[in-house]
């Protein structure tokens, strides 16, 4: 583990919205590039490292769009970097071909998207959660991604540090699935010393010029990465690949690579995911939530408690890879999950998939734009547990 550069850590108790607190995650973690476009209610992030960034070394670049933005921290990332862009809702979407590049090349990268109520252009400023799936989903082929839900500023700070972490340990895409709320919602943040601040340090080979391949891999199958312009000579490329950097037309071939690249992370799921647990071990229902949902859960499960319910809640810090053993082993035990969520029900649907046949599944949807009320959620509940 390495530690934090103590120059570019604003170490200190700091009263910051969850979008300004991610920029510090960023900075604590040693990005020093991010490539990104204007957009609501992402663009404070971008903002505020741009002020930062001449005062610690790095760069921050204002692209075209976000295809251009996403394709620069792709390219900053083999030449040295680390990297991050920042979007939402729309722009998100444009970002969906190049994410699949980042997970093909296995480029550590971390995506933030500040979700806003959709489809199309949608509510700009207001909140939403209904991009869970698309996170999960929304380039083509097989892959698998990391995806972190903060529900407040200080854990927009930390988990963009995680972020960080996880894309260099596992060489592949992270993202950070603030929401409008959480972005632009106000509170203590506090910023540990630098030394306190453990690092994963990028995957470099060791190997000397001409004997290294940028895709061969040992027992944990993670390849390690060389740098543009350190002397090595390698070949990368979006197309089906060999150890060597390749294209190979062949099923054999696909297969392999394919396997390796989904199984690095589905292998490893038990030690990605964070939960946080509260009063599940004789809970009846369990209120299953994330982002700033779970803030709204937490009122609604202390006013069923003060009723005498046998109710525990299950917030996802990491909602991709999704913990299905973890739900299936619950949903022997308990009567129902409850899922509030702000969209019409998505990750509600892999709450159904591992409790089918064990549990009952209750979806609350809301549309977006606020947040939902707490006595719909106290509703539920009491009519589960009847």
């Amino acid at each position: 583990m390495a530690r934090a550069d103590p120059g570019h850590v604003l170490t200190g108790s700091h009263y910051l919205d969850g979008d300004h607190a991610c920029t510090e995650g960023a900075l604590s973690a040693g990005c020093n590039f991010i490539a990104g476009y204007p957009i609501t209610p992402s663009t404070e992030v971008v903002e505020r490292f741009a002020r930062r960034i001449p005062t610690v070394g790095g760069t921050f670049i204002q692209m075209e769009d976000e295809i251009a933005s996403i394709t620069a921290i792709l390219g900053a990332a083999w030449g040295g970097a680390k990297v991050m862009t920042v979007t939402s809702g729309p722009g998100f979407s444009l970002m969906m071909e190049n994410i699949g590049l980042g997970a093909m090349l296995e480029t550590p990268c971390v995506i933030v998207n500040v979700q806003r109520g959709g489809p199309s252009t949608g509510l700009p400023t207001m909140v939403g959660q209904a991009d869970i799936m698309q996170a999960r989903w929304g380039s083509h082929g097989d892959y698998e991604i990391i995806a972190l839900a903060p529900q407040s500023p200080q854990e927009a700070y930390t988990l963009t540090i995680e972020a960080f972490n996880l894309a260099e340990k596992y060489r592949t895409p992270v993202m950070v699935m603030l929401d409008e709320c959480i972005g632009h919602m106000t509170e203590k943040v506090v910023i540990p010393e630098a030394d306190s601040i453990e690092l994963t340090e990028r995957r470099k080979t060791d190997k000397p010029p001409g004997e290294y391949l940028p895709f061969a891999v040992g027992e944990d199958m993670i390849p390690d990465m060389a740098h543009a312009g350190e002397g090595h000579r390698y070949h990368i490329t979006s197309l089906t690949h060999d150890e060597q950097g390749y294209p190979v037309m062949s099923a054999e071939v696909q297969d392999k690579l394919v396997r390796r690249l989904c199984d690095k992370i589905r292998n490893n799921t038990d030690e990605i995911v964070m939960l946080e647990e509260d009063g599940l071990d004789d809970a009846d229902v369990v209120v299953l939530s994330y982002g700033i949902t779970s803030r709204v859960a937490r009122a609604a499960v202390d006013d069923a408690r003060e009723k005498g319910l046998k109710v525990g809640r299950l917030r996802l810090l990491t909602v991709w890879p999704f913990p299905e053993r973890y739900i299936r082993e619950l949903a022997e035990r308990v009567k129902a999950f409850v899922v509030p969520e702000i969209n019409y029900g998505q990750l509600v649907l892999e709450v159904e998939r591992c409790a089918a046949g064990r549990a009952q599944t209750i979806l609350l949807p809301h549309m977006g734009g606020d947040v939902h009320d707490p006595a719909v959620i106290l509703q539920a509940i009491e009519e589960a547990a009847s």
